[in-house]
């Protein structure tokens, strides 16, 4: 069929022009050779599965991958931007690192990501995630290498020092006090509670806290005492419901007497009648006692147990010859009530306050 074709050729062509057709067949054919290897340019591709080594006739980088069929997705790392243009002269070198799947979780957030980044330092910073000082990075370190499906969290550690007051309390002192009846208290001194302030470092992660640590205490201000006096003054309610003050108890038997002839041996308008051997005028209120057992100018109060009332207050001012021991005579006004009183027990209080000194005169401060 080739022989006909080119038959045919000869008969509608003339040789001349058939002799030109042959000469620009064979300078196209040479130049179209000339120019496929002029456009043919190396390039060498470093991905992760594996070297490609090969050359292209694209005039930039994405029409390289095109025709060598390499993706490159949009989280990919390429070493040269896509639209760059290949050198005619030398190797172009394209290095491409593959974007992994990652979980990261970070201040309440879950997220799925993917990064090219060599550490995870790396990749934190890329998702523009500060990790300060106190932060901790779970799942791995951040010099750790990436690798796929790996799973960080980044726990937000914070601190902070906080004061707490509580009360430091008060003692309370108990002192006695001899002006004070038995039973009766006074507040000598307000008790006032102390301040003490306790220092604590509180550790948060993610907001929550996790630590409590104890760092200093520190006394504000101390605690005043609180100071009560205490009665010792012995004391109790007489018949009369007078309150008697008393040091000393002392159980006798207690005749009685009064300024008679009978009595002192003394009438009246003699000299000293009347007169006890302290020197007041005798009258109800005064007793005699035998001052080995009671001092003269003693104060007393004369209890009679079981009677409807008591002698009550008196003072020990007069003796008598047959006043020894623990006998004590009780002055009466009238020989009727001498008479009555006869010989009766009788419980003696020596009183508190022994500190008056009247009776050595004619006044008698114990009588009513």
């Amino acid at each position: 069929m080739g022989r006909f074709f080119l038959q045919y050729i000869r008969r509608v062509l003339p040789l001349k022009q058939l002799l030109m057709l042959f000469i620009l067949s064979v300078f196209a054919i040479s130049a179209g050779t000339q120019a496929y290897a002029a456009a043919n340019r190396e390039i060498v591709i470093l991905d992760a599965s594996g070297t490609i080594d090969a050359k292209t006739l694209g005039n930039d980088v994405q029409q390289a991958l095109a025709q060598l069929d390499v993706k490159v997705g949009p989280q990919d790392y390429a070493s040269l931007e896509l639209n760059a243009p290949l050198n005619k002269e030398g190797v172009n070198l394209l290095e491409i690192r593959r974007a992994v799947p990652l979980t990261l979780e970070v201040d309440g957030k879950k997220m799925e990501i993917l990064s090219w980044r060599d550490k995870v330092s790396e990749v934190l910073e890329e998702q523009r995630v500060k990790v300060g000082a106190l932060d901790r990075v779970e799942g791995a370190p951040p010099d750790a290498a990436v690798t796929a499906g790996m799973s960080l969290r980044v726990v937000r550690v914070r601190e902070e020092s906080i004061s707490e007051y509580e009360s430091i309390p008060y003692d309370v002192l108990e002192q006695k006090d001899a002006k004070l009846n038995e039973g009766e208290t006074k507040v000598v001194q307000v008790g006032v509670d102390g301040r003490l302030e306790s220092v604590f470092r509180i550790a948060y992660e993610d907001g929550k806290p996790v630590s409590r640590t104890f760092l200093a205490e520190k006394a504000l201000s101390e605690p005043i005492n609180r100071i009560v006096a205490l009665g010792t003054v012995k004391n109790f309610k007489s018949s009369r419901g007078e309150l008697v003050r008393y040091s000393k108890i002392m159980d006798l038997k207690a005749t009685a007497y009064t300024a008679s002839l009978h009595d002192t041996g003394k009438s009246p308008g003699q000299p000293g009648f009347g007169i006890t051997r302290s020197g007041i005028r005798a009258r109800e209120g005064v007793i005699a006692v035998d001052p080995r057992i009671i001092p003269l100018g003693t104060k007393v109060y004369v209890e009679v147990p079981g009677a409807a009332a008591d002698y009550g207050f008196a003072i020990a001012a007069d003796i008598g010859s047959a006043i020894k021991g623990k006998l004590i005579d009780l002055y009466f006004d009238t020989t009727e009530q001498a008479v009555h009183w006869g010989r009766r027990g009788v419980r003696i209080y020596i009183l508190n306050e022994q500190n008056d000194a009247r009776w050595k005169s004619n006044e008698n401060p114990c009588v009513k």
